[in-house]
This record gives C-alpha cells, structure tokens and sequence, in this order.
C-alpha cells in the first residue's frame, strides 16, 4: 500500500512573519509538483479538525514560525513533535494547539502517524496593523525553509519536483 503525507502549514498571513507557514505552502504549490500521496493544507492555526489527516496518514509535517530560541531571525530548525514544549518557551509553537497536541489526542483515539516539524524564528509577528508579507531577514531565509521541508518529505519518500 502506498503510504500518504500531509503537510501543514500553520500562520496568519496578516501577521508578518507569523505567515511563514502559508508563504512556504505559495512557493510549493507554485514551484513543484504534488504527488497524489502528499497532501498540503493551508491550515491558519492548528486545530482538532486536522485529526482526521493524523488518522489517513503515514506522515504528518508541520511548517511553522517559532520564538524565543534566542537565535537570529531568519534560523530554520527541524524537530519533533515532542520538542515544542507544551508550554510557552523557546521552540514552541506560536499557536494554541500544537502538533504534539495533535498527536496526544489522535492517540488517543488509536491513529499512529509519524510526525515531524520545521520552523523559523521570527523577528515580528505583531505588527501595529495587518501587514501581508514577512520582515527582510524571514523573507531571505524562506528559501532555505522551502528546501528543508521538500528535503524532509524526500527523506521519507514523498519526493516533490521542481516544475
């Protein structure tokens, strides 16, 4: 059986570089082709909605900002679920509910999915007003996140081309 990724890409694209998710999800669907067996999901912030992927899914990644890892803006990180703590703090998800979140409920009702995330530090994800766009040093760092996620889904066999 061929096995299935989803991809979930959390941010408000009103919010500066609180839209790094929904960015890295513009440049993929625009430069690369999907395979059937990857689905990507411009998902806002995370939420129990997302359980069914959890359940259909062999493996779930999650793109996300993340703060207060004391690192320059712009620095892309990988790792587990488990690492975003489930309090505030550094390498924690800007959003209510996290991926390991996810992950502790789908359990809960019995899915298994491997997951995994990537993100960025952000420099300002509070603008004064709604803002479209991300800072300088998070726009010139997206491409090395666009190219981390692709590499992490090739590692686990979900390849996407360039077009």
């Amino acid at each position: 059986m061929r096995k299935k990724a989803a991809v979930f890409f959390v941010g408000n694209r009103l919010m500066l570089d609180e839209g790094i998710g929904p960015a890295v999800y513009d440049a993929l669907v625009e430069g690369y082709e999907i395979p059937d067996n990857v689905q990507l999901f411009d998902v806002g912030c995370m939420s129990l909605d997302m359980l069914p992927y959890v359940d259909s899914c062999d493996f779930i990644l999650t793109v996300d900002a993340v703060d207060g890892t004391g690192d320059p803006a712009g620095t892309v990180y990988r790792f587990p679920p488990d690492a975003m703590a489930r309090h505030s703090g550094a390498m924690a998800s800007l959003h209510d509910l996290k991926l390991v979140d996810l992950f502790d409920a789908a359990t809960l009702l019995g899915y298994e999915a491997e997951g995994f995330c990537v993100g960025m530090q952000v420099e300002n994800m509070e603008p004064a007003e709604y803002t479209i766009g991300l800072t300088p040093p998070v726009y010139d760092a997206l491409p090395l996140l666009i190219e981390t996620t692709v590499a992490e889904l090739a590692k686990r066999g979900f390849v996407l081309e360039r077009k």
